[in-house]
């Protein structure tokens, strides 16, 4: 039997989504650990297959107890070769724990945005079951640096660094989880964010339009990505 994987969520609207869906279709337990209703970091990894950390409307440079014990937490498992994944938030916790820089920049990239491999995909594993290009969902302002040792994955026209690997753990700026009622969520919650003129940031109208085949076809590349990742869990 597999032991559950540990999912960290830091505030309620960011969930795991479809990855908690695409989890249960392959048998993977998994238990979430609510940061935001003021749960601690417990930082045994003795009975969990692999950690996941959600995304955040909070910095990774944030004087809170929790991002600290995350980043320690991200270390040791990432040294005891525990597969880790990292979305939005997330990635930025995984990128400052093992040494990577964090950066704001004040033009958000929100919507509906293509991302391309930045390496070679016929020779990359993560890579070779996946289209030219592919449209995830973005909603984030701060971006992060390759870690040494890590490898960027993917990029685009708004932010360099898109995704990185290293080893068995993944770090993705973008978000594969989410479903229509989470985008529906953070569109009537964020409205604000949206009020921004730049060629990243797209209207709520973009957003929604034929949101349900732009999920479908999102949740296609996730089962790719997310299949790769749990490989390592076993």
């Amino acid at each position: 039997m597999i032991k559950p994987v540990r999912i960290f969520r830091h505030v309620a609207c960011e969930g795991p989504g479809y990855l908690g869906t695409f989890l249960e279709n392959n048998n993977v337990p998994y238990e979430i650990i609510c940061i935001d209703e003021g749960i601690t970091v417990p930082q045994d990894l003795d009975n969990i297959s692999g950690l996941v950390f959600m995304g955040g409307s909070m910095n990774v440079t944030d004087p809170l107890q929790w991002v600290s014990d995350e980043k320690k937490l991200i270390q040791n498992a990432i040294n005891k070769n525990i597969p880790v994944m990292g979305i939005c938030l997330g990635a930025q916790l995984m990128s400052a724990a093992l040494g990577g820089e964090i950066t704001h920049d004040p033009n958000m990239e929100i919507g509906w945005h293509a991302v391309e491999p930045a390496v070679d995909k016929s020779k990359h594993e993560w890579l070779e079951k996946l289209p030219e290009e592919f449209i995830p969902f973005h909603w984030h302002a701060d971006t992060f640096s390759i870690p040494e040792g890590a490898t960027v994955l993917f990029h685009s026209e708004c932010r360099k660094n898109q995704a990185f690997i290293l080893n068995n753990s993944i770090a993705m700026q973008f978000h594969l989880e989410v479903t229509i009622e989470m985008v529906e969520k953070w569109v009537h919650l964020f409205k604000s964010d949206l009020n921004k003129e730049h060629s990243c940031v797209q209207n709520d109208h973009e957003i929604i339009l034929n949101l349900e085949d732009k999920i479908s076809a999102l949740h296609q590349n996730a089962d790719i990505i997310f299949g790769q990742w749990i490989k390592g869990l076993l």
